[in-house]
């Protein structure tokens, strides 16, 4: 359950012996039922404040349902940690005083020196490497060996053998950080020090008594806080005395006085709950409590969503996910940029060798091959070559699916190894294409690449607010300029000296303010150069291993930068907000609307789209003035809608220009086709020359040599 301040907190019990036909509220993420609508909205309210915190993950400030999103995602992770590291780390958990940050820095540093029993790692077998288990270990107090177990796929030990430590090769840690953060919270029951939940410690055979060190200090601790209860206790007993004679004589008074007070307050109590009921309802709420109102204005109808997909509708969102990973990472991977609709086509098409299909997988698989993870190791076990081409890229495939936890993807590596990939079912070949995705995203390079993108956008962001603060001085000194003229103006009518004084004087101070235009400037210039040196500092380490890429990067970052001081104050801001949002790679949605419904607009897609809240529907708006309905159909009284409305007009000039362009390019295309039509009547066309069959004419300019 999410903290309150950090501390627990109790939901409110369900209400006995309801009527059915009574009208009552639930809290939709608690279910929570209340009979009274105020206390409802109160407790609404409270739920939305960021006053909560992830008892998982520790993430605070938020609202409750983020909370409660953050613990379910958490221990979706927390359970998905290893069994067989288990024991250990929970052993280097128990009883140690170090701080979180420090015990997780501790356990990931000892697991990666150390092994364990039951640890699954790879050995060197008969000049191969191979998946194996360490059954034992066997120290004679000289030579320290392992008696491992080797596995098969479905990870059952098949034959064991006796190896030393360095023909064992580790893994990459099966887990991260903040996973291991959030198991130490999820395990422990106190954390000064740290105490393993006892039914944990009983069934992984870890000691429940303090150590001796631990109850010594603790011990002293206690004894300090008696001494100091004991002190404050006597020290209280003597003023208890004296406050006790005070109280007596006034309570004698007071008496009176409160006869009289309870009449009066009688009489304002109940016009005050009559208030309270006839109370206005403070907006925005939540969308689903809204009623109409007389000060509504004329809300549009929302308009039709288009569902013309060629993909199966469950099937869409990865259809989106994996082309968004591939335009985002296109450079990463080397592949040449191509539109959704020729891959939604390609997906569909029954060709096994198609060529947009074929360099997607290989880009992917060349990605997965040089981060040297396990595939790498299954790939050399194979002795297979490191070039992938048109003729052996589906051998490279189906050796990633007959890797682990792949089973159902397995059974069809029989069709794709006769040469039928294109005979595949659509939900396999997206399956196929979300598992590999899911392997890339973990690789070191896409890491490096989030890194290196975060950094600049911070460089740039730093910039941006230097600027904004350049202007509010440069207005404030101009404010102090006018204000300077305005008073010379009224000391012109006294004499001929105080007229030259004042001159001089205005002379001078204007001289000052120019003086202190000038140093601002420059402090402001050299202040973007620094910014922009700092932005650039990764660039330049990278720089020194040799690497041409990240000296063409730091070079166009200061292009960029040298372009965005050249312009205006307001002309640079918008640049470098530009700039900061071509940075960005992930993906959000702009929001949901009453019914939970999620919006999502790609930056290389002219269409709008919507998935249902159950993400099994999906539909798409491909106009501005389906937008422009949109938008005048939310109501800004629901917490989501306005929430939405308010990220559409924020992006609203991006979003529709990208729907007019997207429509241009549909009706240039039925021109083209049909004029390729009409030619084909003349001449013998190819079914290639139409646009929407340019998916076959796909070429990757980008491929690796």
């Amino acid at each position: 359950m999410p903290l309150y301040k950090r501390k627990p907190f109790s939901l409110v019990e369900s209400p006995q012996h309801l009527d059915p036909q009574e009208l009552v509220f639930q809290v939709r993420f608690t279910k929570e039922i209340f009979q009274d609508y105020q206390k409802y909205l109160k407790r609404l309210n409270l739920y939305r404040q960021r006053v909560w915190t992830c008892k998982v993950t520790g993430k605070t400030n938020l609202t409750y349902e983020e909370a409660f999103v953050s613990e379910r995602r958490a221990m979706e992770k927390v359970q998905q940690f290893p069994k067989e590291l288990m024991a250990p780390v929970l052993h280097m958990i128990q009883y140690s005083s170090l701080s979180l940050k420090d015990l997780v820095n501790e356990i990931y540093i000892k697991l990666q020196e150390r092994l364990f029993e039951g640890l699954e790692l790879h050995g060197r077998k008969e000049q191969s490497v191979f998946a194996c288990k360490i059954l034992m270990i066997l120290d004679d107090g000289h030579n320290m060996q392992y008696k491992v177990g080797w596995v098969d796929k479905g990870k059952k030990v098949t034959d064991t053998s006796i190896i030393k430590a360095e023909d064992l090769i580790r893994k990459k840690p099966p887990f991260s950080r903040n996973i291991l953060k959030a198991f130490i919270r999820e395990s422990t029951s106190k954390s000064a020090p740290w105490v393993v939940h006892e039914n944990l410690a009983k069934k992984h055979g870890i000691s429940t008594e303090f150590p001796e060190e631990l109850r010594d200090k603790l011990t002293i601790r206690n004894g300090k806080e008696r001494k100091n209860a004991g002190r404050n206790n006597i020290m209280d007993a003597g003023d208890n005395r004296i406050n006790k004679k005070r109280k007596n004589t006034k309570n004698e008074n007071l008496e009176g006085m409160d006869m009289i007070n309870k009449k009066i307050k009688k009489g304002p109590k109940s016009a005050e709950e009559e208030k309270m009921k006839e109370k206005p309802v403070k907006y925005p709420i939540d969308d689903l409590l809204v009623q109409p109102g007389a000060d509504d204005p004329v809300f549009t109808d929302r308009p039709t969503l288009s569902t013309d997909f060629c993909v199966p509708m469950d099937c869409l969102g990865d259809l989106l996910m994996v082309w968004d990973f591939c335009s985002s990472f296109n450079r990463l991977l080397h592949l040449w940029p191509f539109s959704l609709d020729d891959f939604e086509n390609a997906i569909c098409h029954k060709d096994s060798n198609l060529m947009l299909i074929v360099e997607l997988h290989s880009a992917i698989i060349r990605l997965l091959i040089k981060d040297e993870s396990d595939y790498f190791m299954a790939i050399q076990n194979k002795k297979r070559k490191l070039k992938i081409t048109l003729t052996n890229w589906s051998e490279y495939l189906c050796d990633f699916l007959e890797m682990e936890d792949r089973v159902e993807l397995s059974s069809h590596v029989t069709t794709i190894k006769r040469g039928h990939y294109g005979l595949l079912d659509i939900y396999v070949k997206l399956g196929i294409l979300r598992e590999l995705v899911s392997e890339a995203l973990s690789t070191d390079a896409v890491r490096e690449k989030l890194d290196d993108c975060i950094e600049q956008q911070q460089a740039l962001a730093a910039t941006r607010r230097e600027g904004t603060r350049k202007k509010k001085d440069d207005q404030h000194l101009k404010e102090e300029e006018t204000d300077v003229k305005e008073m010379d103006q009224e000391h012109i009518v006294g004499n001929g000296k105080e007229n030259s004084c004042n001159s001089a004087l205005a002379q001078g101070t204007k001289s000052v303010h120019s003086f202190k235009n000038n140093h601002i400037s420059q402090n402001g210039e050299t202040a973007n150069k620094l910014r922009m040196d700092d932005g650039g500092g990764m660039e330049r380490v990278k720089s020194l291993s040799g690497t041409k890429d990240n000296m063409k990067g730091q070079r166009r970052g200061k292009d960029k930068d040298k372009e965005a001081r050249e312009k205006k104050p307001e002309d640079r801001e918008r640049h470098l907000e530009r700039e900061i949002e071509k940075l960005s790679i992930r993906t959000a949605s702009l929001g949901k609307d009453r019914n939970y419904n999620r919006y999502w607009f790609f930056r290389r897609e002219g269409r709008l789209f919507v998935e249902s809240s159950d993400h099994k529907q999906w539909g798409y708006y491909s106009a501005k003035e389906e937008l422009d309905a949109l938008m005048g159909s939310l109501n800004p009284k629901g917490e989501r809608e306005r929430a939405l409305q308010r990220q559409l007009e924020k992006y609203y000039h991006r979003i529709s220009t990208a729907l007019q362009k997207r429509s241009k390019d549909v009706a240039q295309k039925i021109l083209l086709e049909e004029a390729v039509l009409r030619r084909s009547t003349r001449v013998r066309a190819q079914p290639r020359d139409s646009p929407a069959m340019a998916f076959l004419r796909y070429v990757n300019k980008w491929k690796e040599n």
